[in-house]
């Protein structure tokens, strides 16, 4: 029975559509003023206090490799994507038992974990639709301006991605079969997320406090490495991905045994 699965990825495929187009249109913007940036990116640069530009991973401005990876994705993909996975993750069941609608679908022939695993596996629409549409916007505008980025290591920032945008789904979907209210449910996986995201950037400052980021997704996906250096840390994402199996299991074991 896969009529979940269908249902919740139609209803994904208009918020899907609009977010491509304004990653889109935030991309066009950025390459617009970059051939006049890329003159003074170093004096830009040196202006920043270094612990921002430790925090934000910022390196070679000048290229549009850094500069890309600085001004589209450290922030609007490794935030706020990720606010939106964590998001749609929090309301996946949270929605359904706060009005209702879970008890006329578990009055049909289907199992809490078919449920929660087609709710999951809808995640398939924006995941597809982001990282086919943006990249090839990227790629295309770089062209545009004579820049053009490598497009291995440009899909690359793409599909290492994943692995880290489903670990802050999952992290949503916990809180939503532990939280009855869907509005709480939305507000504890924003703020985690956000507070997992600040305490990473903050542990990037001291050799000391290093090891506290360890236990923060967004420490195994590091953008600015893929695009300027090249360097794909296919461990970290197997890592997380682990971690995005361990957080479905655990919410599937809670609603299993949970009275809605």
């Amino acid at each position: 029975m896969t009529a979940i699965l269908r249902l919740e990825s139609r209803r994904r495929l208009r918020g899907s559509l609009l977010l491509t187009v304004a990653f889109a249109l935030i991309s066009i913007f950025y390459f617009s003023f970059f051939p006049g940036f890329a003159e003074d990116a170093e004096q830009i640069a040196e202006a920043f206090p270094a612990f921002m530009l430790e925090m934000f991973g910022i390196e070679q401005l000048h290229t549009i490799e850094g500069f890309i990876a600085a001004e589209v994705y450290s922030f609007f993909w490794v935030v706020l994507l990720a606010v939106y996975f964590a998001y749609a993750g929090a309301g996946m069941i949270a929605a359904d038992v706060r009005t209702r609608a879970m008890d006329l679908t578990l009055s049909n022939p289907v199992s809490r974990e078919s449920v929660i695993l087609q709710k999951v596996g809808s995640l398939w629409v924006p995941l597809v639709v982001l990282n086919v549409g943006v990249p090839t916007v990227v790629y295309v505008g770089s062209v545009v301006i004579d820049e053009t980025m490598n497009p291995v290591a440009l899909a690359m920032v793409h599909v290492l991605s994943i692995p880290y945008l489903l670990v802050c789904a999952g992290i949503g979907l916990v809180l939503s079969v532990v939280i009855d209210r869907v509005r709480t449910a939305r507000a504890a996986a924003l703020s985690g997320v956000l507070l997992l995201w600040m305490i990473d950037a903050a542990s990037r400052l001291s050799e000391d406090l290093e090891w506290v980021g360890a236990v923060t997704p967004s420490r195994y996906y590091d953008e600015t490495a893929i695009l300027v250096r090249e360097e794909y840390a296919f461990t970290d994402a197997i890592l997380l991905l682990v971690v995005f199996a361990s957080l479905v299991t655990l919410a599937v074991i809670i609603f299993i045994r949970r009275d809605i």
